[in-house]
């Protein structure tokens, strides 16, 4: 079958024809399909070598030769290569304005909190959070990664899902089709597997909505086994942007060999240079001498026979130019400088003004925002139609109602008793409602669970006042002296109904 497939592909390419994609993929000519898909090896290359300081252009400074009069070489003087991990720094700081706390997710449907919980727990079995982490870190560094969620079944059987993070650094390559809406239509995996004999095998994955194609390159030509996508969805969530520092390359470059060149400088002149005359030096004292005692003849004294020549400053054009180098890199890359002096002067600020100080870095979250809102969204269906359709069929009904909403947390908490004094206040104006007052609380994680607690505290509360206070059939008397006027009077009844005598000398008495 193979050799068929090789011979009618083989053939096709000759004649030129245009297939489309899914009559290729019929066909198995994966050559041709992988053709017809995108993919960016180029910009995560060049990205990557701006990423990683061993491959900055600063790495590559030749060393001195020194040569003599006569022009000989004598030796090569090493210079200093000092690359600045700014890319580095700058993703992170990106990364955890946007991904430092895990995601809030919410349920906004009625009747599906079995569904809810199974994905909570979806959520925290495959280690999404951290997940995420690492996806957003590579696409920020390689412009590129994806989120694979692979459904297999256990050792017992059971279906299960998990989670694997692709990028060119760990050795995939992701190639995508988008239809002219920008709608993803299909993703191809490309890696490498070591098999039998330690022999290392091309693989290529290709995953539709309702297709899974595992192709594994052979001596004739692709093997290709199909497997029915029960998710009904395509199982990856792409991960694509520019890179962080895009736009401040030749900044970087530009103060890495101004550090390169003052450091060879500081070689030569940071220490200071004895100047002697000669008669001196055939003089000098040893090292180890316990009374060191230096004689010149010059009569205008030692300071002229012997001194020290020092660099007293570098030139302030270069100090000047490397402050705004890096002041220009950070803000046009959207960075807060975070130095010792930055964490002293916010460490007692509130979460609000702690966003003001870092306001560079929150305008750029905003900005990450606008693509990763729609990444949340597709996350969010792609795992309830995973929990529908594979893990747990008997919750389909209720996966395909549930409907879940994100909320981004704030990187450094949120400043929660102020938002509770604000709500507080509102509710003693009047101006707000008790329930709209729990849905603002930022203590609440399940308004629903919240509100039926606090209905079913509020009814056992009133269970209890009408116990102690109120006219409950049964409830016996009220207090300590509940009941004493009516003993009284039933007493005084049944005396005058048995003795007739004491009841008329009690009327006497009266007058």
């Amino acid at each position: 079958m193979i050799i068929v497939d090789f011979f009618r592909n083989y053939l096709n390419a000759l004649v030129g024809r245009n297939q489309e994609f899914e009559q290729l993929l019929a066909a198995k000519d994966i050559s041709a399909v992988r053709e017809k898909m995108i993919e960016r090896t180029q910009q995560i290359t060049d990205a990557l070598k701006e990423y990683e300081v061993a491959h900055h252009r600063v790495m590559h400074r030749e060393d001195k030769i020194v040569t003599d009069k006569k022009g000989k070489i004598l030796r090569r003087e090493p210079v200093w290569k000092l690359p600045i991990p700014y890319p580095v720094y700058i993703n992170e700081i990106a990364l955890v304005f946007l991904y430092g706390q895990p995601v809030k997710w919410l349920q906004q449907s009625d009747g599906t909190d079995r569904a809810f919980d199974k994905y909570q727990e979806v959520i925290k079995r495959t280690r999404f959070d951290s997940k995420i982490r690492q996806c957003k870190r590579l696409a920020g560094a390689e412009t590129e990664s994806a989120m694979l969620f692979r459904v297999f079944k256990d050792e017992e059987g059971n279906p299960d899902v998990q989670i694997r993070v692709l990028a060119r650094s760990k050795g995939d390559t992701i190639y995508t089709r988008f239809d002219q809406f920008e709608n993803l239509l299909s993703v191809g995996w490309g890696y490498y597997v070591k098999e039998e004999k330690e022999q290392v095998v091309e693989h290529f994955d290709i995953f539709t909505p309702t297709m899974i194609y595992h192709c594994a390159k052979r001596a004739l030509g692709w093997e290709v086994i199909e497997e029915v996508n029960f998710i009904g969805k395509i199982p990856i969530i792409y991960f694509r942007q520019e890179k962080e520092w895009k736009g401040v390359e030749p900044l970087i470059e530009r103060e890495e060999f101004i550090a390169s060149r003052t450091a060879d400088t500081n070689d030569y002149f940071a220490d200071p240079i004895a100047i002697m005359a000669a008669e001196l030096i055939k003089n000098m004292p040893e090292k180890k001498e316990a009374a060191k005692l230096l004689i010149t003849n010059d009569k205008e004294g030692v300071d002229k026979a012997a001194r020290y020549l020092t660099w007293d400053s570098a030139p302030q054009s270069k100090k000047d130019e490397l402050e705004w180098l890096q002041t220009q890199i950070l803000r046009n890359t959207f960075t807060p400088n975070i130095t010792l002096d930055t964490l002293k002067s916010i460490s007692q600020l509130s979460a609000k003004a702690l966003r003001t100080v870092m306001m560079l870095a929150d305008i750029k979250a905003s900005k990450h925002k606008e693509v990763h809102d729609e990444l949340l969204d597709r996350t969010a269906s792609l795992i309830t139609a995973i929990i529908g359709n594979v893990l747990d069929v008997s919750l389909h009904d209720e996966c395909e109602k549930l409907v879940i909403a994100h909320e981004f947390t704030e990187p450094f908490g949120e400043d929660v008793k102020e938002d509770i004094d604000n709500i507080l206040r509102c509710v003693d104006g009047e101006i707000l409602s008790s329930e709209s007052a729990v849905e603002m609380n930022p203590l609440v994680r399940d308004i629903t669970i919240e509100k039926q607690r606090l209905a079913a505290e509020k009814e056992e509360r009133m269970q209890t006042q009408q116990n102690i206070f109120g006219d409950v059939e049964g409830a016996g008397p009220q207090s300590a002296t509940d009941g004493d006027d009516e003993e009284a009077e039933e007493e005084e009844t049944e005396t005058e109904e048995t003795d007739p005598k004491q009841k008329k000398a009690g009327k006497n008495k009266d007058k």
